[in-house]
């Protein structure tokens, strides 16, 4: 067994279980006595509901109960506290619509069948109120209003202060208008919840869920009841993607339904309610404009963001704080004027997705660079050349005030470059541009940096061990495809010294783990793990510690063996297991003075700053210029994480984001009408990517540590997404850029290109 933290590629410990179908999912836990929820949704995007006929529903066989917000308003309280409490969401709407899916009322019946039954007689009646549905009418004036109260549909107006002189010593200036469409996480797993009363009056939530402390917290706030009364726990769960870390109304509402019914209370989402009824992605639109010496020199940024908050203003109407954080990506740009507003408008509330505002400041800057480098006749490799800050300039605060911590951009670009063969294929393309080649093919460059552990960088974790030598690890994380138990297992057995099938992995139950960020934001390793590091080091400073009383020596004498075992240094019969120390442990009168009883040992690890991840992807594009069709021949990924402690899991991590960014950039969006309905209601509409749409991918990487942490690990989960989406849209674009196609807007579908090859 490696002695060392850092480099193992260790295999999944998760994944036995998963591939053979034991995996347990809360689909299949079922409890006795059990009740279906289901809700019933507006089918209308913006209207006053005037009453809601329930006699009919209520009548069926087996309803149990037929609940409108009237029948918990003083029960049940707001789930969020946004900054304007007008625009808060409760559980069930009051008076008002505000997006196809918005919760009308919920039927409880004895079966699924019957609560679909039911939910269908369920018949509200509705003034309809005009929608609003585009983000710039939203801004306007003259628009129809979602919380008439506020007098506005502005959430927020935040930013930098404008710069006026922006542009001066600039001798180019080129600008752009950019579109991140709205896309849906569409996770493996469906929305779910399953809530079971306590005697005690508590209930046990059953939920799929980012932070287990998080939704514990909201539904004690809803129902307004003393968080110890509440048990929050997650099983096996299908993905999350940034979506799953929001407590949904429908988890509030199984509780609050238990808790009055006195019997368990289930839900889960069908995927076309899943399509419209969970937070949506991204859903920004920038007007971008850079200026630049004939050299390529960068000498300032403008980006004016509208973000579209969807029904609700969620955390998704505060991300573009997120993306005007690293606007200035990885290159020096002295001047940076950044200003966003976020507005409601009657589609689906926005959330975090995996990237949650960083792959929209990479989408911006390289696509404006490969404009900029078209404008200069400068090869885009070279125009980020000029630009990325250097390895000496480290730690360097950016114009927007972020403190980057380590980094080489250069070598990653230089890596992907290589490895992709960036000279002969542009020899290539040069050889097919000039003889009129049907198939053209373009290369693309996604060079980022992401701030990773953006906020709430704080911890937990514990270590036990038992007196058979078994050892528990609890972790405030939630892994729900991260490879936590792995990763953090290997942390530990490394350290104690103990074989990984030892160790026994406790997460997302907040009757079991004190406290914890949840996983998102590219925090787990460098955020739980430390803490996990932490907490294992001081299990041995104890073990030794202990071994020192009994042996009546000094605590400097004292070491760990490369065995494991613990004793006096030089004398090997004095080596005692873990387990054995366990045993002493648990006896008061063979510790130290003062010491607790037990092999036990927990850590909370608050990071002083962000870590800063970063690297380069390059991909490579076909089209076909009579059909539109995009191949995708090969995609080079080269990421920084700082140290890396599974080089497996490290590169399965970024091998999806890149899918994902790859869905985006040629398939994704979540479409509404003119009326604001939604018309991307299933996956036949709604177009994920598949293994045809995936190129082979070269993943590779350099290492970087950062300062900020003991484990010098920065994080890694949403590198794929953030360095990808803008590589294979570069890719296209240069692919049919000597046709007169100079920009176009995400999904790039076949019909988009070869509409604007046949207008150029």
């Amino acid at each position: 067994m490696s002695t060392t933290i850092h480099g193992a590629s260790v295999k999944r410990i998760e994944d036995p279980r998963l591939i053979t179908g034991e995996g347990s999912y809360l689909a299949n836990r079922s409890v006795d006595g059990e009740l279906w929820m289901l809700p019933v949704r507006s089918d209308v995007p913006h209207a006053l509901v005037t009453s809601v006929d329930t006699a009919e529903a209520a009548g069926l066989p087996g309803v149990v109960a037929i609940y409108t917000h009237s029948d918990f308003a003083d029960h049940l309280m707001p789930i969020d506290a946004p900054k304007q409490p007008e625009s808060t969401r409760r559980p069930l709407i009051t008076n008002r619509a505000r997006f196809v899916g918005d919760i009308v009322a919920v039927v409880v019946a004895e079966s699924p069948q019957q609560a679909r039954d039911a939910a269908d007689a369920v018949w509200p009646e509705y003034e309809l109120v005009e929608p609003v549905i585009d983000i710039d009418a939203a801004f306007a004036g003259d628009a129809p209003l979602l919380f008439p109260e506020l007098g506005t549909n502005t959430i927020y107006e935040r930013g930098t202060d404008e710069i006026p002189d922006l542009h001066t010593g600039a001798d180019v200036v080129v600008s752009i208008r950019i579109v991140h469409q709205r896309v849906a996480a569409t996770p493996l797993e469906t929305n779910n919840a399953l809530s079971i009363p306590r005697p005690d009056g508590g209930v046990d939530v059953w939920a799929g869920t980012q932070q287990v402390s998080g939704h514990r917290n909201a539904i004690s706030t809803a129902l307004g009841i003393d968080r110890n009364l509440i048990h929050v726990k997650v099983p096996d769960m299908g993905g999350g993607f940034g979506a799953k870390i929001y407590c949904y109304p429908e988890q509030v509402l199984t509780a609050a339904i238990a808790l009055r019914l006195g019997r368990p209370v289930r839900w889960q989402e069908t995927r076309s309610e899943n399509l419209r009824a969970m937070t949506h992605g991204r859903a920004q639109t920038h007007d971008v404009e850079i200026g630049a010496t004939r050299d390529g020199t960068i000498t300032g940024l403008r980006v004016l963001a509208a973000q579209d908050a969807g029904a609700y203003p969620l955390y998704g109407a505060y991300m573009p704080n997120f993306t005007q954080r690293m606007a200035s990506g990885p290159y020096d740009i002295p001047r940076i004027d950044f200003r966003w507003r976020s507005a409601v408008t009657n589609t689906t509330p926005v959330h975090a997705y995996r990237g949650a505002g960083r792959p929209e400041a990479t989408v911006d800057l390289e696509r404006i660079l490969d404009m900029l480098a078209a404008e200069l006749d400068m090869d885009p490799a070279d125009v980020r050349r000029r630009n990325f800050i250097r390895p000496e300039q480290f730690p360097h605060t950016t114009a927007t005030g972020e403190l980057y911590d380590s980094g080489d951009y250069e070598a990653a670009l230089d890596r992907a470059l290589d490895i992709v063969g960036y000279t002969s294929l542009r020899a290539e393309q040069r050889e097919r541009r000039s003889g009129g080649h049907r198939h053209q093919i373009g290369l693309g460059i996604g060079s980022y940096v992401e701030v990773t552990a953006p906020d709430g960088r704080k911890d937990w974790g514990r270590v036990e061990v038992d007196e058979a030598g078994g050892v528990t690890i609890y972790s405030g994380a939630s892994s729900h495809g991260q490879s936590h138990e792995t990763t953090f297992s290997q942390i530990v057995a490394q350290v104690l010294k103990v074989p990984m099938a030892d160790i026994t992995f406790v997460q997302s139950d907040t009757d079991a783990i004190k406290r914890g960020g949840g996983t998102m934001g590219s925090r787990s390793m460098q955020m739980a793990g430390t803490a996990l590091l932490r907490a294992g080091r001081s299990v041995i400073e104890k073990a030794r510690a202990i071994v020192a009383h009994g042996a009546e020596a000094s605590l400097d004498d004292v070491v760990q063996f490369d065995d494991g075992r613990i004793g006096v240094a030089g004398v090997p019969d004095t080596g005692r297991t873990l387990g054995e120390i366990a045993v002493l442990a648990a006896n008061a009168d063979d510790l130290p003075a003062d010491m607790e009883t037990g092999l036990a040992a927990e850590d909370t690890w608050i990071q002083e700053q962000a870590s800063f991840a970063f690297g380069t992807h390059v991909s490579v594009a076909d089209v076909d210029t009579e059909t539109g069709d995009v191949r995708l021949l090969r995609h080079v990924a080269i990421d920084d994480c700082g140290t890396i402690f599974n080089r497996m899991v490290v590169d399965g991590q970024v091998h999806g984001g890149i899918a994902q960014g790859i869905g985006q950039a040629l398939l994704e969006e979540f479409h509404y009408d003119e009326s604001a309905n939604p018309t991307s209601g299933n996956l036949t509409s709604y177009l994920l990517p598949t293994a045809v749409n995936l190129p082979p991918i070269t993943i590779d990487h350099t290492e970087t540590p950062t300062p900020q942490n003991a484990l010098g690990a920065k994080g890694i989960g949403e590198a794929g997404t953030i360095g990808a989406t803008p590589a294979v849209m570069n890719a296209v674009l240069d692919a049919v850029r000597h046709l007169g196609v100079q920009h176009l807007d995400m999904p790039l579908t076949p019909s988009k290109i070869w509409s604007a090859l046949t207008a150029s």
